[in-house]
């Protein structure tokens, strides 16, 4: 299993609270975190590895 993102990747703030994810990149696997608040909103992230982008 891949090592987890500690922080949003399109805001930065830390990953704690509920509802709260992290996920491999689709295009190279490096971690994804994704705060409650980005995802609600469908905010567009990018991959700093490969530069993925994803809603």
């Amino acid at each position: 299993m891949s090592e987890r993102a500690t922080t949003c990747s399109t805001s930065g703030i830390p990953l704690t609270e509920e509802g709260s994810t992290s996920f491999p990149c689709p295009g190279c696997g490096e971690p994804i975190g994704r705060s409650p608040r980005a995802r609600n909103q469908g905010v567009v992230y990018v991959c700093p590895s490969c530069g993925f982008q994803g809603p």
